[in-house]
């Protein structure tokens, strides 16, 4: 396939795609993406949220050629880095994020490495003689060599430094005006940065269908302003407001949209129907959209199809008992951070269920991660590198804005226990007293 389209987005306006990047973009692991929603279960809450992990990756290689162009890189950095930004989300299983966690430790699936599966050929979209009708026999690794870009070089773009570590991103030091960082790895952080492609998208893409403002960001200014700078991806002190801005919308879709109640009880719904379902659900859900998804935990019967069909119609578990950040002191933070190992989680779930009198499918215990309960925002996205004359200095050094954001908490509730609404007297009760009891 050669020449080249002009592929109109909602976001971005005309979008170039051409050579290797319109075979990428036609491939069925590609257009799977077409059936993923970007926010999962947001549009039960924000009914304009059914854009999809497509038109995302679409968005996301169009800012990586922005960034190219304004970095001067040559067209090898060039082309892994639009590779990587257009394939960067192919394992993402059904309802993108929400099921990360179940997937993880329950069936050990991981969205990255399937991805990077996907690519090698090691997994297929495909069910059994599909491959044969849609004629597709190369794996994109192979199409990624025929076209001269490496297929290695792009799978470790998309495997973010942190993910491999288990850690989270690396962090400028503490040191004033540092002159230099330690890593060179400026593909990586146009996928993965405190300023990159995939952020800048999303943001703007979420808010457009979302309608809520607070994703607006300058890009244009963002893109002009960036530099390399010792092999880093820094931005100029001219464009230090526009990073600022891009913090405040980061925080505030977290908060306004991200981390919402209602879309936190609904994804946490779909969980529930994924734990109750038997192991056959975690076979080929690289080949799975969200409708598929829904379809196979109906099928299954039982809890699975019961929430599944409540998911369906909208009629979601209430909040039933909250413990809210600004009344939580030290102790009980202590207290509640065993909460967020998952599996420890799941015994308290099923002990406020038993005293309440229900099945433990209908009792929702929702505790973010450790970062957020001790109200640590992840420092790499907060730690923006600014290069004033040939000194790097964080972005946290220079200003309040991005100081105050580096502690602030995402939401107003540290731990949330949901229920069927007739159930919330009841569960509030037992949840008050199994807490009480940690």
């Amino acid at each position: 396939m050669s020449g080249q389209k002009i592929i109109h987005d909602s976001v971005h306006g005309s979008v170039k795609v051409d050579g290797a990047f319109l075979e990428i973009l036609h491939r069925p692991e590609m257009q799977r993406l077409h059936g993923v929603k970007q926010l999962g279960l947001a549009h039960l809450v924000f009914p304009g949220a059914n854009h999809t992990r497509f038109e995302h990756s679409l968005g996301t290689y169009h800012v990586a050629d922005l960034m190219c162009e304004a970095l001067s890189l040559s067209k090898e950095d060039r082309d892994q880095a639009l590779a990587s930004a257009l394939l960067h989300d192919l394992g993402h299983a059904p309802f993108s994020h929400t099921l990360e966690e179940v997937l993880e430790n329950r069936f050990s699936l991981d969205h990255m490495e399937i991805g990077a599966a996907l690519i090698a050929g090691r997994r297929s979209v495909f069910r059994e003689e599909e491959a044969e009708l849609i004629g597709c026999h190369e794996t994109i690794s192979e199409l990624l060599e025929r076209n001269g870009i490496s297929s290695e070089a792009v799978m470790d773009i998309i495997i973010s430094p942190g993910h491999k570590a288990r850690r989270g991103q690396r962090m400028i030091t503490e040191e004033s005006g540092q002159s230099h960082f330690n890593s060179h790895d400026y593909l990586n952080q146009m996928l993965h940065g405190p300023v990159d492609a995939d952020q800048m998208d999303y943001l703007l893409r979420d808010a457009h269908y979302t309608g809520v403002a607070h994703g607006t960001i300058d890009i244009d200014r963002l893109i002009h302003t960036i530099a390399l700078h010792h092999g880093d991806i820094v931005v100029r002190k001219n464009g230090m407001v526009a990073a600022e801005g891009l913090m405040v919308a980061r925080a505030l879709m977290y908060t306004s949209v991200y981390f919402h109640k209602t879309v936190r009880i609904a994804e946490m719904m779909l969980c529930k129907a994924v734990e109750a379902a038997d192991d056959s659900i975690a076979d080929g859900l690289q080949r799975e959209s969200d409708a598929s998804l829904v379809e196979r935990l109906v099928a299954q019967g039982g809890r699975p199809r019961r929430i599944a069909t409540l998911l369906r119609y909208r009629q979601l578990y209430k909040r039933a008992f909250s413990v809210y950040v600004p009344d939580m002191g030290e102790e009980e933070a202590e207290r509640l951070l065993p909460l967020t190992e998952y599996r420890r989680r799941k015994a308290v779930e099923s002990m406020i269920a038993d005293r309440a009198g229900i099945d433990p499918s209908e009792v929702i215990l929702d505790v973010p991660s450790r970062q957020l309960i001790t109200g640590e925002v992840r420092r790499g996205k907060t730690e923006v590198p600014i290069l004033n004359g040939e000194k790097v200095r964080p972005l946290t050094r220079l200003s309040p804005i991005s100081k105050a954001l580096q502690s602030r908490g995402v939401h107003d509730w540290a731990l949330m226990v949901s229920c069927p609404e007739r159930h919330v007297e009841k569960v509030e009760r037992a949840a008050t007293r199994t807490l009480g009891d940690l």
